[in-house]
């Protein structure tokens, strides 16, 4: 199986491997630099929008699937912060598409506060951490919980979540 994958980022490449290969087995992902479409740091919406976009771009005729991911930051009254980050998947076949979240944390306030002024994540998250390149290693999730979890798994859950409906063709009516 190929699958056009909307991003260069290594941690999210092999998320998107991991989730592909639980239900195909052989799959080979291949990278493409794509525009979101979205700004930097998306927030609601837009985030679900960037992924889509980098599906949808990233797809080619000769490729069975392509994926987009995005993370943002999605308001929400009941966290600390105001925000939780949520990872959002696209799957596309060149047809339809489908959408999958990973998990959910919150951010730090000052982090938030930061963000809001209108800074990027991962950049008020290399400064605090010192760690360069973070989003593209573990990133701030690893950081935040000491490699428990990865950037990696984070993107795993969210493709796996939209590769529901490819999985279960039938019960989608896909």
């Amino acid at each position: 199986m190929k699958v056009a994958a909307g991003t260069r980022n290594p941690a999210k490449l092999r998320g998107i491997e991991a989730a592909f290969r639980k239900f195909f087995g052989s799959v080979e992902v291949i990278p493409f630099e794509v525009d979101s479409g979205v700004p930097p740091q998306p927030f609601d919406n837009d985030t679900i929008k960037g992924a889509i976009n980098r599906a949808k771009k990233a797809f080619r005729k000769d490729f069975d699937f392509s994926v987009g991911v995005e993370a943002g930051l999605f308001k929400n009254d009941f966290a600390l912060s105001g925000y939780l980050d949520f990872q959002v998947a696209c799957v596309f076949d060149g047809k339809k598409f489908t959408i999958g979240f990973g998990p959910g944390f919150e951010y730090p306030k000052i982090v938030v506060k930061e963000v809001l002024k209108g800074n990027e994540v991962g950049k008020v998250m290399e400064k605090i951490t010192g760690i360069k390149d973070l989003g593209k290693n573990f990133g701030a999730i690893g950081y935040l919980t000491n490699k428990v979890v990865k950037r990696e798994n984070l993107t795993e859950i969210a493709v796996t979540m939209a590769l529901l409906p490819w999985v279960n063709r039938e019960l989608y009516e896909l």
